[in-house]
């Protein structure tokens, strides 16, 4: 089999413009005018908040940076410095003190089980935060992390919207760098920051930029598992990313509903027309 050529990149003014644009008819049309974010420091929230600031304007976006105890000391740097830059209005709401009692209780619990208390605390806090300040919950994953279900259901999974998961994290990178992200998010070594030392890639076994040349292929360019393994990705690699493509389905829909009568939400009854809107 020939080579695919593989081109991540993207037309940044195109993509900014239809981005901000989303943000502002997805909020706006459901009644509101305002964005509620959680800003981790990281690339993903920073890229987010740029765009819902571009869209609905500083004044009308609040960033929330919520830190565990083992926060890195540079997370709460760098979200400063995009809420600087941005002027937006900000808070800091620690969640030591939500998590840890549920953390005692099980002492024996993994690293990703106490991840996934801290990440749902997090969507507690902004979705609180969402009805104080009148404004909805912009999403920050990214298409990479979503195909590969490397997010908390109804942790950082949770919004009302989502600007970016359409991008992969390569293409997160290069919207990020024409938008004015500071340089020092956007070189950072990604991370949930869920625990002293984790890391995005070295918790996945491989990097953003090989998996995003696979997920394309696999995804939008409908290759099969076997066409990418002739194309030369190792077999090892393909099979352990379509399955985690697989297993984590559950976390891209809605949960299903047993079907019992003739007009079933998420079957039959699916639009704003249904009301005559």
């Amino acid at each position: 089999m020939k080579k695919p050529s593989i081109d991540l990149s993207i037309n940044t003014d195109l993509a900014r413009k239809i981005l901000t644009g989303f943000i502002h008819s997805e909020i706006t049309r459901a009644g509101f005018s305002r964005a509620v974010l959680g800003l981790s420091g990281g690339l993903d929230s920073a890229l987010a908040i740029y765009l819902a600031v571009d869209a609905l304007g500083a004044d009308h976006v609040l960033a929330v940076y919520m830190p565990y105890k083992t926060s890195s000391p540079d997370s709460e740097t760098h979200a400063q410095a995009v809420i600087d830059d941005l002027g937006v209005p900000s808070l800091t709401i620690p969640i030591t003190d939500m998590v840890d009692p549920l953390i005692d209780l099980y002492p024996e619990a993994s690293p990703v089980r106490c991840g996934n208390m801290m990440a749902r605390a997090r969507m507690i806090v902004l979705y609180d935060q969402s009805e104080e300040f009148h404004g909805l919950v912009v999403g920050t994953s990214n298409k990479t992390e979503i195909l590969l279900g490397y997010s908390t259901q109804f942790g950082d999974s949770a919004s009302a919207l989502n600007p970016i998961g359409d991008l992969y994290k390569t293409q997160v990178r290069q919207l990020s760098a024409a938008l004015g992200v500071p340089p020092e998010i956007i070189q950072k070594p990604p991370s949930a920051d869920l625990w002293i030392g984790q890391t995005d890639e070295g918790e996945l076994g491989f990097t953003y930029e090989e998996v995003d040349k696979l997920l394309y292929l696999l995804v939008d360019q409908r290759y099969s598992p076997q066409d990418c393994i002739e194309a030369g990705f190792s077999k090892s690699f393909v099979e352990t990313v379509v399955k985690r493509i697989q297993r984590s389905h559950f976390k891209r829909v809605l949960p299903p509903i047993a079907k019992l009568s003739n007009r079933t939400i998420g079957y039959d009854f699916l639009y704003l027309r249904d009301w005559g809107t």
